[in-house]
This record gives structure tokens, C-alpha cells and sequence, in this order.
């Protein structure tokens, strides 16, 4: 069978696994931001119970592989906590966690990259703390953010194939049962690299707009 012949006969099954795959990509890169720019504040906060959370959460994350966070969530889960999930859901919550801790430490760049003058000018008008982030701060902060941010977003939806671990339905886990009827093993991992390949190339063309974007605004500024 050829490739052409083995994309039209698997094609079902790529298309299905390939929804989930968006599916808990989208839910999680959104969770992935919230937890991130919490993680984010809590490491800047001025109290240390705070710092330390974040902190914390930011140290485990990082410094373990998804994949044992994914049989941590969804094993370890159930047997500790008596909790049963789906394995989609377990996806989820362990893309989330991974891409939120990412994501903290993008932003806390973006957010230390901005000029300290712009919060005692803020400061010095009168603006409350709270206030001078949501209004002067993280408006710069996200700006310089975004292309490490979409970055990230790619390697999240990369990251996706690695919960055909724990039974996620998603692109490589739907190739695989097309696989163990066909054993077209080429043939229907070329495809799947196809499908991602088209996705993440239209990640990347996005991120290089939105970095030239930024860019003409930073040179009209400064003109």
C-alpha cells in the first residue's frame, strides 16, 4: 500500500484523533495562561508564602518529564485520591500544568523586562500596586512575551503525542489502532507527521507576523 492509499484508508482515524488532539490543546494552552500569569504573580509577590508556591509549583513542573506527570495525574490520582478520569481529561490537566509552569516564567521575563521607571512614574501618580500591573505593566510585559509565548504553544501541541501513554484518543493513539489492523507503520506515521507538520507551520508563519507586528509598533514608538 502507498502512502496516498494508506492516507485516504486512515484518514477517519487521523481526522478523529487529530480533534481531540486540538481539543485538549485549546482547553489547555487556555488553563496553561491562567495558571501561568498566577504563577507568574505569585513569584513576584512581595509575600514569601506566595513566592514560595509559586515557586514550587514552577520547580516540579519544570523539573520532571511529562510523562511521569501524565501517570502521576492519571494513575498515581487514582489509586492515591480515588479519583477516576478519563484519560482526556487527565491530558488536560497535565498539558496545563505543564504549560502554565512554562508560561510563568515568560511572563515574569516580560515582566521584569519592562522598564522599573514605568511603575514609579504610575506609582508616582497615585496608582495602586494592583493597579499599575493591570494597567501599565503587563499590557509591555505581554507585547514582549507573545513570540516565547506562541513558541510555547507549539511545543504544547507537540507535546500532545506524548499522552498516547495513558490512552488519550489523540492523532498517534487513533494512528496506532489503524496500525494494528493494517500494519502500515510508515506509511501512517508519515501522515501523522504531515498533520502536525501543516498545523505547526501555521503556528510558526503566525509567530513570525506577530513578531514583525510588534516590531514596526516598537520602531513608530520610538520615532
Amino acid at each position: 500500500m502507498n502512502i496516498f492509499e494508506t492516507f485516504r484508508e486512515s484518514l477517519p482515524y487521523l481526522v478523529d484523533g487529530f480533534q481531540i488532539t486540538l481539543l485538549a490543546w485549546i482547553v489547555s494552552i487556555i488553563i496553561g495562561v491562567v495558571l501561568g500569569l498566577i504563577a507568574c504573580l505569585f513569584r513576584l509577590s512581595k509575600l514569601a508564602p506566595l513566592r514560595g508556591i509559586g515557586w514550587l509549583y514552577i520547580w516540579l513542573i519544570r523539573g520532571t518529564p511529562m510523562i511521569v506527570q501524565a501517570f502521576v495525574v492519571y494513575f498515581g490520582f487514582s489509586q492515591a485520591l480515588g479519583i477516576r478520569m478519563s484519560p482526556l481529561t487527565a491530558g488536560i490537566i497535565t498539558l496545563s500544568l505543564n504549560c502554565g509552569a512554562y508560561l510563568a516564567e515568560i511572563f515574569r521575563s516580560g515582566i521584569q523586562a519592562v522598564p522599573k521607571g514605568q511603575e514609579e512614574a504610575a506609582r508616582s501618580l497615585g496608582m495602586g500596586r494592583a493597579r499599575t500591573m493591570i494597567r501599565i505593566i503587563l499590557p509591555q510585559a505581554f507585547k514582549v512575551a507573545v513570540p516565547p509565548m506562541v513558541n510555547q504553544f507549539i511545543i504544547t501541541l507537540k507535546d500532545t503525542s506524548i499522552l498516547t501513554v495513558i490512552g488519550m484518543p489523540e492523532i498517534v493513539n487513533e494512528a496506532q489502532q489503524y496500525i494494528m489492523i493494517h500494519l502500515d507503520y510508515f506509511e501512517t506515521y508519515i501522515c501523522v507527521a504531515l498533520f502536525y507538520l501543516v498545523v505547526i507551520s501555521l503556528l510558526m508563519l503566525l509567530s513570525n507576523y506577530i513578531e514583525k507586528k510588534i516590531g514596526y509598533d516598537r520602531k513608530g514608538r520610538q520615532a
